[in-house]
C-alpha cells in the first residue's frame, strides 16, 4: 500500500480515538464491518471515496482536511454541563492560525479593491471570499484562505467571518459602517490599513482578482443566486459544511478547468 493510504489510515484512526467513537460504532454509522474498519485503520485496505466522504459526514471534517496529511486535525469534546446531561460531545474544528491571519490580509486586499462600492455589503463580500475559496481550490487544488463555508438561506457564510472581523476591528484595522441601499440596512466593511502582500501568493492575487472582476458588481440578490447554483452548494443540506472537493463535480459555467473524460472516470 503506498505512503498516502498508509498514513490516511494513520489519521483516521487518531480522529476515532480521539472522538471517543468505537470501531463497532464507526462501522455501524458507515454500513460496514467493523473488521473492514480494522482493516482500513491498519492500512491493510484502501478506502473508498464513498467511505471518505461517510468519514468525513461521520466526525464532522471536512474532506479537504482530512485528505491533508500535513495537517492535524484538532478536536475537542465539549464538557456535557450538569443541567443538560443527555448532551453529546460536540467536535470542532481549528482553522490553523496561519490560516487566520492569511485570512485577514486577503481580507484588507478585497476591502481595499472592492469595498467601497455602493452594493457590496457584507452579505456579498461573504459570497465573494467563498467564490475565491473554491475557486482556488478547484485550479490548484490547494487551499487559499480554507474558510469553513456554512449552507444558510443567505448563501455560503465564512464561519471564521465575525470573529476576525471582531478582532480587526479592535486593532483598527477596518470599520464597519452601516447606510442605506434601495431602502435596505446594509453593512459594509473599509479598510484602515493596507494589506501586507509578502503574505499572498501572484497565483493567489491573480485568482482574487479575477473573482472580483467577475463578479463584484453583483448586488446581494444576484450574487446570491448566483451562489445558489454551484455544485457545493446544491450538493449540501442547510446548515452543513460546504465541502471543497465538492468543486471538482462542478458545471462548466462555474468550473475553472476543463476536465477531460479520463479525469472523469
Amino acid at each position: 500500500m503506498d505512503i498516502f493510504y498508509e498514513k490516511l489510515s494513520k489519521k483516521i484512526r487518531a480522529i476515532r480515538e480521539k472522538s471517543g467513537v468505537s470501531q463497532e460504532a464507526l462501522a455501524e454509522k458507515m454500513g460496514i464491518s467493523r473488521v473492514a474498519i480494522s482493516q482500513i485503520e491498519n492500512g491493510d485496505r484502501k478506502i473508498s471515496a464513498e467511505e471518505i466522504a461517510k468519514i468525513s459526514e461521520v466526525f464532522n471534517v471536512p474532506t479537504d482536511i482530512l485528505l491533508d496529511l500535513d495537517k492535524d486535525i484538532e478536536v475537542v469534546l465539549e464538557k456535557v454541563t450538569k443541567e443538560k446531561p443527555e448532551a453529546k460531545p460536540e467536535i470542532r474544528i481549528s482553522v490553523p492560525q496561519k490560516n487566520l491571519e492569511k485570512f485577514k490580509e486577503v481580507l484588507l486586499y478585497v476591502l481595499g479593491k472592492i469595498g467601497s462600492k455602493p452594493n457590496v455589503g457584507e452579505s456579498v463580500l461573504c459570497k465573494l471570499l467563498y467564490f475565491i475559496d473554491f475557486d482556488y481550490y478547484e485550479k490548484y487544488e490547494e487551499q487559499l484562505i480554507g474558510a469553513t463555508y456554512i449552507k444558510n438561506r443567505y448563501g455560503p457564510t465564512p464561519k471564521e467571518l465575525i470573529k476576525i472581523i471582531d478582532e480587526m476591528q479592535a486593532k483598527k484595522e477596518i470599520i464597519k459602517v452601516e447606510n442605506k441601499y434601495f431602502q435596505l440596512t446594509q453593512r459594509k466593511y473599509l479598510p484602515l490599513r493596507t494589506p501586507d502582500l509578502s503574505k499572498l501568493k501572484a497565483t493567489e492575487l491573480k485568482l482574487i482578482d479575477s473573482v472580483l472582476e467577475k463578479l463584484s458588481d453583483m448586488n446581494a440578490s444576484r450574487i446570491k443566486e448566483y451562489s445558489h447554483h454551484d455544485v457545493p452548494w446544491l450538493t449540501t443540506e442547510n446548515g452543513e459544511i460546504i465541502d471543497y472537493e465538492s468543486v471538482f463535480y462542478r458545471t462548466p459555467e462555474y468550473s475553472m478547468r476543463s476536465y477531460s473524460e479520463e479525469d472523469i472516470q
